[in-house]
């Protein structure tokens, strides 16, 4: 079983337009875009990978907090995809996420996030018990996503060490001070989120070279792989084995929604492990699930065909030893 863990979860709006204003009006007369389409759907890094598993038969149990008529619609949406759930409840709402994306600019969406209602030390208590329990169950566990407000910095650690301790291999899949206080821990793998700031600690990870560079701190602070996304349509894993590039030579214009990519990414690396394949195969076929997932509307393709024929296009290169 594979668990995910998403401390932050989200209702996902999206919205696609024809065109945005190129002025702003009168100001009493306000803006109004239509959107052409629209769809909704449980957000959230954790939730989007056992989404994703899920509709290829793995089992996998979400975990997080949810709050208010949000949360229930968002709980809906999970069981409706066959997730199971074991979530703490909480005061509050759960935040909406809005992606508006402009039709022949598909592959650069807006994005409006919300913060999230904040947790409280007795919701922690009871998540921790839980998160226990599912541990003996789990072959992995994956920590997603943002930290809500009121968790330290190091909730994802101790979520690390206790799955350690239990021989759960974890997945890191969070950016910032999160993730990285997760290194003294050990993770199995780290897929470093770097939207906001194309950073990992003090390096910055904008280059092929501080990529590599990075990847390689990182690992010898303890991390067994690191994914890092080199551009839309690349990733460099770097172990201690050496360096490999991953590359597939999509345009552009073929992305339809970029929400959600990179979890079909990591949801297509357990996938494959789970499947046995090796290690290089399962990131093949997760960075083909993460460019099929780009060229859908939906958020993640779940259409096994056109993920193994986005496979045939991805490209790995052996880029040398540690």
């Amino acid at each position: 079983m594979i668990l995910t863990v998403t401390p932050n979860p989200a209702l996902d709006k999206f919205y696609w337009v024809a065109e945005l204003p190129k002025t702003l009006g009168p100001v009493e007369e306000g803006i109004v875009v239509r959107a052409e389409k629209s769809l909704t759907s449980a957000g959230g890094k954790g939730l989007n990978v056992s989404m994703f598993l899920a509709a290829h038969g793995v089992e996998t149990v979400a975990m997080g907090f949810l709050a208010g008529h949000t949360g229930q619609i968002i709980l809906r949406d999970l069981l409706s995809r066959g997730v199971s759930a074991n979530f703490v409840w909480i005061e509050g709402e759960n935040r909406t996420n809005v992606a508006l994306i402009l039709r022949g600019q598909e592959y650069h969406p807006i994005h409006i996030h919300e913060e999230g209602p904040s947790i409280p030390k007795e919701a922690v208590g009871i998540f921790l018990r839980k998160y226990e329990a599912m541990l003996r169950k789990a072959n992995f566990v994956v920590l997603a996503g943002i930290l809500a407000p009121g968790l330290s910095p190091d909730f994802y650690r101790e979520l690390a060490r206790r799955a350690r301790e239990k021989g759960v291999k974890v997945v890191v899949h969070a950016g910032g001070e999160a993730l990285l206080h997760t290194f003294r821990e050990r993770p199995f793998l780290v897929k470093p989120d770097v939207r906001e700031a194309p950073r990992l600690g003090d390096l910055s990870v904008r280059t092929k070279e501080e990529i590599i560079a990075a990847g390689k701190q990182a690992i010898q602070e303890g991390v067994e792989l690191c994914l890092i996304s080199h551009h839309l349509t690349g990733d460099i894993l770097i172990s201690a084995d050496g360096v490999w590039e991953f590359e597939t030579s999509v345009p552009l214009s073929t992305f339809r929604n970029l929400v959600g990519a990179d979890d079909a990414l990591v949801g297509g690396i357990l996938l494959g492990l789970t499947r046995g394949m090796d290690l290089i195969e399962s990131v093949r076929y997760g960075m083909a699930a993460a460019v099929a997932s780009a060229e859908v509307e939906e958020k993640l393709c779940l259409d096994q065909g056109k993920i193994a024929k986005e496979m045939e296009h991805v490209e790995v290169r052996y880029l040398g030893a540690k």
